[in-house]
């Protein structure tokens, strides 16, 4: 296998085989993420991509999961993820799922009828950054997209039978909008029904626009107690549809991963446990670690 830069790939997805379809990230503006800064936005040849896959079915007996990376990979033209699809279904009749980190604006870049060819092609399931469903928030961090923007990514996600993973992060608002942040993420989470969430706990990475802003005092880092209540908020609030939650980042305070509805009542048991006793709920900033 050929990897360039640095390797990047959903917790989720720790039993997958990687396979490097595009280089980098389309947008590569949030400023709260340096994960593909080291490298330009570029779809891969073709043939360097086969070349790797069937070096992949001489190493693995069998394969089940398959995530392609870098970011953005739905930004690729839909007749080259066809082609690379049609590769890899060849190549491992035996596997399972495929999946790709793909943005709201990719999906509701291309049409239903593209998304079909896709998903009929392999593909199971997208990654999609949502971070946020406030306005505000999502042009603080540069996230190029607009909660309307979303709805109709979902929609055509939805249309044609993709499912969905939409990751958000909990105290990307700061001290100052956390309520308006968890508020508005929610409600917008209510509106899109994802198969599954990814909450996450904000974590400050080096080098970023945003690590300058915290230094600056331009952001204010929430405190930890301010990130269990948007979890308690969230929970509390969100809608009765069919979504398993993945909230055991390795940055949350209370990991914990499930079926909803029919596990919210066990998670805010224990969110709620968390808020009432936890010491950390008495420090000011939270601290986590970089990805």
């Amino acid at each position: 296998m050929r990897y360039e830069g640095k390797i990047y790939r959903p917790w989720t997805e720790a039993e997958s085989v990687l396979i490097q379809v595009t280089l980098g990230c389309s947008i590569n503006t949030c400023t709260f993420c340096n994960m593909f800064r080291d490298k330009r936005f570029k779809i891969r040849d073709l043939d360097d991509v086969f070349q790797d896959i069937e070096g992949l079915r001489q190493r693995y007996h069998r394969v089940e999961s398959i995530f392609l990376i870098d970011g953005n990979v739905m930004a690729a033209r839909t007749d080259y993820l066809v082609k690379v699809l049609n590769k890899i279904t060849a190549t491992f009749p035996e596997v399972q799922n495929i999946s790709m980190y793909a943005g709201f604006n990719d999906l509701r870049r291309k049409s239903v009828e593209d998304l079909i060819k896709i998903r009929q092609a392999g593909l199971n399931m997208v990654y999609a950054g949502l971070e946020s469903g406030d306005r505000e928030v999502l042009e603080r961090i540069g996230k190029r997209m607009t909660p309307e923007h979303a709805i109709e990514g979902m929609a055509r996600a939805k249309q044609a039978g993709i499912r969905v993973l939409a990751s958000f992060i909990f105290g990307l608002g700061g001290r100052e909008r956390s309520k308006q942040h968890i508020e508005a993420t929610t409600a917008l989470v209510n509106q899109l029904k994802p198969e599954e969430i990814a909450p996450m706990a904000l974590a400050i990475q080096p080098g970023t626009e945003l690590e300058h802003e915290v230094e600056q005092g331009r952001f204010s880092l929430p405190s930890p107690l301010q990130i269990l209540q948007e979890e308690q908020y969230l929970l509390e609030n969100l809608q009765d549809f069919d979504c398993y939650y993945w909230g055991d980042h390795g940055n949350n305070i209370s990991p914990m991963r499930g079926m909803l509805p029919q596990a919210r009542h066990a998670f805010l048991e224990r969110i709620n446990h968390e808020v009432a006793t936890n010491p950390i709920t008495q420090q000011q900033i939270i601290q986590t670690f970089s990805w």
